[in-house]
């Protein structure tokens, strides 16, 4: 039996005989996927970095455990284990309770997961930049009589973004490109809607590459945007021969 292939430029196009809408769309839900795991990942950095610096023993040891951990399991394990495994142990769990059985969002499993991983590289990243700050800035803060958050805000934030950026702009292009291990899932991003066309046309070469240079155009937009933002943090700073 011969399949009927729709010609190549009724597949790439818009509409129901073709596949860029949907390659569109999937390219949307992966730039979201990133931004919320991204964001997340951020905030679990920030806390994580200012409780390693000034958090008691505890604090620390729990911290240093979560860096650890988290940087070292794969993130395709972690998914399995938060969306699959974590599913059927807390769906038991409720049926023990007489509770109905719950499906977890693809959606908030993908940010969960990327986001608790981007925490643990983005704890290190920021604790970095932090004591890249000098000291005798942070000590000037404390002789004026500001509060700590003051300090933090006014003092250490800005100077620790230019040691930060440059880090902050690698995990986000990481993030990108992890978005594709939520395919798993049957989350409707790039990576598994590439996978249904190519699937669906034959055409593997075709629309894998269309991926890969969807990927490039979005990494190459974001470092972009990383230069133009170290380039606005460090403005009035004696450049570097």
């Amino acid at each position: 039996m011969i399949l009927a292939v729709a010609p190549l430029s009724d597949l790439l196009s818009f509409g129901n005989k073709g596949y860029l809408d949907e390659l569109m769309w999937g390219a949307i839900a992966t730039l979201e996927i990133s931004f919320l795991g991204y964001a997340f990942g951020c905030f679990l950095g920030l806390l994580g970095a200012v409780g390693k610096l000034s958090g008691g023993s505890l604090v620390k040891n729990i911290l240093g455990g979560y860096t650890t951990l988290f940087r070292a399991i794969p993130e395709l394990v972690l998914i399995m284990l938060i969306y699959y495994a974590g599913t059927n142990g807390l769906n038991q769990l409720l049926i023990s309770f007489g509770f109905e059985p719950i499906q977890i969002n693809q959606l908030l499993a993908a940010v969960f997961v990327l986001g608790f991983v981007q925490g643990a590289y983005s704890t290190e990243v920021l604790r970095a930049a932090i004591l890249a700050v000098p000291v005798g800035q942070v000590e000037a803060a404390k002789a004026y009589g500001m509060t700590s958050y003051q300090q933090f805000r006014r003092v250490v934030l800005p100077a620790m973004l230019p040691y930060a950026i440059p880090g902050l702009a690698n995990l986000w292009l990481n993030i990108t490109k992890d978005s594709a291990l939520i395919a798993v899932i049957g989350s409707s991003e790039l990576a598994n809607v590439t996978r249904i066309a190519a699937g669906g046309s034959k055409l593997y070469l075709v629309f894998y590459l269309l991926a890969a240079v969807i990927y490039l155009v979005i990494s190459m937009v974001s470092d972009q945007f990383f230069a133009w933002l170290e380039r606005r943090v460090r403005r009035g700073q004696r450049k570097l021969a």
